[in-house]
């Protein structure tokens, strides 16, 4: 039988119109596809960290990506109602049209009681006031019969009565006793630890810290808990230091200035 019998003939004609729809049917599928899940196509996300909403909204939409608001945080030293923290981070690949995940800066402070930690040794009240949600501020020293012991509690200079409603994170600052005849200690090493752990060493030490200086890797307020103390001053080959001197610490969270502890 010749080709033009073959097409003739309407049980062929029939197969090959089926197989062509269902070839058709296939190719579409394909494209639609393609299109539904925009196949290949990635996008970096952005870095909404401490941005307002609105402005991490509107970046959004130019980067072809959603927000959604998650969670919320209180952090004092953080402008309120700014982005704490994202998921998925800022620099990964994601798909167009992807909702990133946001945790913002609470508008509203939490309040924590003053404990009383007069007549505690300083490390008994660092640690009270810590659990409280609140931070130690400065060693103020003062002649006394014993050094380290709590003469005063106070918030910006002023006394405060325990049981007195503070926002988190408030820093306390103790008036400590200092015997003349014992009033030495020395520079500790913090290089390599990271903020509130260097924070931590040097008031164990009965110091105070005069600076944190952040190079510029140190972008957002995330990146000042990450940071690593990279240089100190005075050193820690220094020695003796006077109870209640100050220190500078120097942070990065550039990988190649950490040093390895």
């Amino acid at each position: 039988m010749d080709k033009k019998g073959i097409l003739s003939n309407w049980v062929v004609r029939n197969l090959l119109l089926a197989l062509g729809l269902v070839l058709a049917l296939l190719l579409a599928a394909i494209i639609s596809l393609r299109v539904g899940t925009r196949h290949g196509k990635e996008i970096i996300v952005p870095d909404f960290t401490n941005m307002k909403l609105q402005e991490a909204s509107a970046l959004a939409a130019r980067s072809k990506v959603r927000v959604e608001v998650a969670d919320s945080v209180f952090v004092r030293r953080m402008e309120k109602g700014a982005v704490y923290r994202q998921d998925p981070a800022a620099g990964s690949r994601v798909k167009e049209g992807r909702r990133i995940l946001l945790v913002v800066n609470a508008m509203n402070s939490k309040k924590v009681t003053m404990p009383n930690v007069v007549g505690c040794s300083m490390r008994q009240a660092k640690a009270e006031i810590v659990s409280r949600g609140l931070r130690v501020g400065k060693l103020i020293y003062v002649s006394d019969m014993a050094t380290n012991n709590v003469l005063k509690q106070q918030v910006r200079g002023t006394d405060v009565r325990p049981g007195t409603q503070l926002e988190s994170e408030t820093r306390v600052d103790l008036v400590l006793g200092l015997d003349p005849e014992d009033n030495m200690t020395i520079v500790p090493h913090v290089i390599g630890l990271k903020t509130l752990a260097a924070e931590d060493v040097v008031h164990d030490y009965s110091l105070n810290i005069r600076r944190m200086v952040y190079d510029g890797s140190v972008q957002s307020y995330s990146d000042t808990l990450d940071a690593v103390v990279f240089r100190q001053t005075p050193e820690h080959s220094s020695g003796a230091a006077r109870i209640g001197g100050e220190m500078t610490l120097y942070l990065t969270v550039d990988p190649d200035k950490m040093p390895s502890r």
